[in-house]
Order: C-alpha cells, then structure tokens, then sequence
C-alpha cells in the first residue's frame, strides 16, 4: 500500500497506538478528519488488502462493532471478532500472553473494555498497533467522528463552541481532549458530583492553553447558551446500570431539550452519540428535529475509523 502522500502529518501515526485522543497532535486530528472527509466523498481510495483488524469487545457495542468491521471491509481487509466469551481471552489468559500472540496473527486490535490501564497493558505487550474502542476513561474514536460532523456543518471547527450536556464520562473527557487539540471551545454542562476527571480537564486546558477555552458549567442555559453543537449522552453507562435511578433523580433539569437549544446559537447542531433515552438525556424533539445531526454522526464513526486505521497501517 503507498503511503499516504498527500497527508504528510499522518506519516507519524503509521505502527502507533490510538488509546486517548491526547495521543495525537492538533495537526494531525485535523488531517485525520481531512482524511475522514475525503474517503467519505470518495476522492480518496486506499487499499489495505490483506492487512486484518482483531477486535476484543469486553462491552456490547452496535456501532463500534459495525462500523470498525465495515471501515475495514471498505480498506479491503478483513475483521476477526475476538469475543472473549467464546475465547481464551474470556477464561483468564493473560493480557500479556494474549497481546503477544495475536500480534503474530493480525495487523492491529481494536478494544473495547472497562479500564483504561487493560488498554494500556495489550499496548504494552503487543507488537501492532492497538486503538481504544471505548475505555471508562476515553471515546476517541467518538471524539473523531463527533468533530468530523462540526466540521461538515461549519466547514471548519476552530473557534466553534461546543457544548455537551450531561454526566462528565468518557465521552465528555475524549470530547474536551480532542476539542483542545482542534481549537474548539468545549463547554461541560453537568450537575454537581458528576463533573469529568480533575486530570482530564487539566490535561485538556493545557492542551488548549489560549487558543480556546475548556470549561465545566453547572446551570444547563449557561452551558448551551451560544454553542455552536448540542451535545448530550446517557446518563447511566454500561456498568452503572445499579446508579440508574439516582442518576435520573441528580439530572432532572438537564435534559436536552427544545428550551435549550432555542438558546443556542441559531445554527447550532444537536449530536448524541447513542443508544439515545427520547424523554431523558434529550427530548424526542431535540432528536428529530432539523437541527439534529445525531445519524450523519453515527455514520461518520464509519469515516472516521477509516481514516485511523489507513494511518496506523500506511507505510511510513
């Protein structure tokens, strides 16, 4: 396969890991949503013929699932689904072990877990690259897709304000994280007691330093109010499924809804990563709405994740 000539920040990322969205530079995320951009019109072709992506999903997962296998399918390689519960991996092998094995087997991984530190311990071990499908900590390949859907609406995200409604999770985190990078004022709107990770804010303001501002806001209109994108997710993630009441109880008020966004900026956009609770984290007409970008959103997890693995396989 030719390197990718035409993206030369991108040469860099060929054999890296992706297991945060600090992983990469600004110049690179942009070039990675270029890139994203132009497999989705068409005007680029890459051939990753023979090259196999593993995934090891330890979480459910529609869209990730789909769209990692599809994006790879389009490359020209193929996908092998590792489901720990029909594997060693299920059973107690260790990560160590297992790293090192299918590192002779495929040419990279892609993992969907709970702890960051298990992400970080098959990067360790293994010999290809390895992506974050989804930790507790981080959603970078969310974060790519989400701002890939700014950048359609806008043309261009530098400067935008987005703002995301709801529990300071890891797709809050990976949204401050990657916003930083590209110049994008993010906005985390949350009750008190759900704010994100103290490190992960620091870290992304130190990112940011003065091209843009990363702040965490807690009154809904005064985290919406001007934005540029609506952003909300699921209050209770997989694994605080024991919180779900409580957690409904602490948010009553920060649903996202047709009140809020009249508060926005009149162009605004309205994205949720989904599954989506229509009459919970955002209303039906939220939802529905013209404003909403929710499905182009969820496609372009599909572009996005092209781009990646076209960058972490391409010849240096």
């Amino acid at each position: 396969m030719a390197a990718l000539s035409g993206y030369p920040s991108l040469a860099d990322l060929s054999g890296r890991d992706f297991l945060s969205s600090a992983d990469v530079s600004g110049e690179q995320t942009t070039a990675l949503l270029d890139l994203a951009a132009d497999l989705k019109a068409g005007r680029m072709s890459i051939d990753l013929s023979g090259k196999v992506l593993g995934l090891i999903f330890s979480k459910a997962s529609t869209r990730t699932r789909v769209s990692f296998t599809v994006a790879m399918a389009r490359l020209g390689g193929q996908t092998i689904d590792l489901n720990p519960q029909v594997s060693q991996v299920g059973r107690g092998e260790p990560v160590a072990d297992t790293a090192r094995v299918l590192s002779r087997y495929v040419d990279v991984l892609s993992i969907r877990t709970f702890a960051q530190e298990e992400l970080a311990e098959y990067a360790h071990w293994a010999s290809i690259p390895v992506v974050n499908a989804l930790t507790d900590l981080e959603h970078p390949c969310q974060a790519l897709a989400d701002y890939l859907t700014l950048q359609e609406a806008f043309g261009a995200v530098d400067g935008l304000t987005l703002s995301y409604v709801g529990d300071g999770n890891n797709v809050a985190h990976s949204l401050m994280l990657c916003g930083a990078l590209l110049g994008v004022n993010v906005r985390v709107g949350c009750p008190q007691g759900y704010a994100p990770s103290e490190a992960v804010l620091q870290q992304s303001r130190a990112l940011a330093g003065d091209r843009c501002s990363i702040e965490v806001v807690h009154e809904p209109v005064a985290a919406v109010r001007g934005a540029h994108a609506l952003y909300t997710d699921v209050w209770a993630s997989m694994g605080q499924e024991e919180e779900k009441g409580e957690r409904e109880q602490a948010f009553a008020g920060w649903c996202l809804n047709e009140d809020l966004v009249a508060e926005a900026d009149p162009r605004a956009i309205v994205l949720h990563c989904l599954p989506a609770y229509r009459g919970l984290e955002i209303s039906a007409g939220a939802m529905e709405g013209s404003s909403s970008r929710i499905f182009d959103q969820a496609e372009n997890r599909l572009h996005a994740q092209q781009a990646l693995l076209a960058a972490l396989l391409s010849e240096s």
